[in-house]
């Protein structure tokens, strides 16, 4: 049980963060810091602002940072208060948007979800909110296995059988996704059976995360061929896929989020209270109004030590203020 919730990463996540911010936390204590920390770990808000090292360590995290990117960012897919989910971005302003959860989240990653989408097109091309969200639920979660799929995609197009499944031992997350060579026609892809016989033999073996047989068979009994990238978008279009991560709801319930409505609907109610309830000052405008303390919203603990990094540059940027305006 310990192996499959990975209980030993989020343990020594916890110690290093403990040992890291030990002059905060002795202010009220170890146990208070544990409590908070794996009730962030159940929340999944552990891995806002982290690095990517620790963001993909674990298929908790990676479905933690896919669900808070679609509760952040959902926004984006609304078109004048409706859900069309005709706004557009670029692959680079999506990979905007996920560097604001995680500062060092590979472009590379960005690239691979915009291609299941654009295939074809360029990569500068816009894609829908949907359409990238999808995509790259799939490339993320997914990442050690589809760099399996490729290389085994890869030997088949070219007239291989591999008897032998390749496994990536990297953990740093990014690989290098292996594309068709050009001497072989990628147009006509390569046979269903043949492909979902050896994508089983892969999930057998593989000690990541990959998507059931059953899904894969049925995906791929459906068509007599196709090409990688016909594959990935079919992973993506795929409610089963979507339903077992568990990470998104279904497309059609997307933009809705009623517990995130309902708070931004209370902020909203606040704020407005606030400027119609505040005296004005007699030339009309709001001079007078009342200095009322926002409340402050806990922080995970990686952030505590780059505000305390800030602080001292912001210190020293005052100094040389003051010194070069004596």
């Amino acid at each position: 049980f310990a192996a499959q919730r990975h209980v030993l990463t989020y343990m020594e996540d916890a110690v290093s963060q403990l040992l890291e911010n030990r002059e905060d936390i002795s202010q009220y204590g170890i146990a208070r810091f544990f409590t908070e920390y794996f009730n962030s770990v159940r929340q999944g808000t552990h891995i806002l602002f982290r690095e990517f090292s620790f963001v993909q360590a674990t298929p908790h995290n990676r479905a933690s940072f896919l669900r808070t990117f679609w509760r952040c960012f959902r926004t984006v897919g609304k078109n004048g208060g409706k859900f069309s989910g005709m706004n557009l971005l670029a692959a680079q302003e999506y990979h905007c948007l996920l560097q604001l959860l995680c500062p060092d989240f590979p472009m590379e990653l960005t690239q691979k979800a915009a291609r299941i989408v654009l295939m074809d097109d360029a990569m500068d091309c816009l894609m829908s909110f949907s359409d990238f969200l999808f995509a790259f639920q799939i490339q993320f979660y997914y990442s050690e296995f589809l760099e399996s799929v490729a290389a085994i995609y890869q030997d088949l197009l070219a007239g291989k059988s591999p008897n032998t499944v390749i496994v990536p031992t990297s953990s740093s997350g990014q690989h290098r996704q292996r594309q068709p060579s050009n001497d072989c026609n990628p147009l006509d892809g390569v046979e269903a059976s043949l492909f979902y016989q050896c994508l089983e033999s892969l999930c057998d073996r593989s000690k990541y995360s990959c998507p059931s047989a059953a899904l894969l068979k049925e995906i791929l009994s459906s068509v007599q061929r196709l090409t990688f990238y016909e594959f990935l978008m079919a992973l993506a279009k795929h409610p089963g896929i979507n339903r077992t991560l568990g990470a998104l709801p279904d497309k059609g319930d997307l933009f809705l989020d009623p517990a995130m409505d309902q708070e931004i609907e209370k902020l909203v109610a606040q704020v407005s209270g606030l400027s119609l309830s505040a005296p004005t000052g007699s030339s009309g405008d709001a001079a007078n109004l009342p200095v009322r303390s926002m409340p402050r919203i806990s922080s995970p603990w990686k952030p505590l030590h780059h505000r305390r990094k800030m602080d001292a540059e912001s210190e020293g940027s005052n100094e040389e203020t003051d010194s070069s305006e004596n």
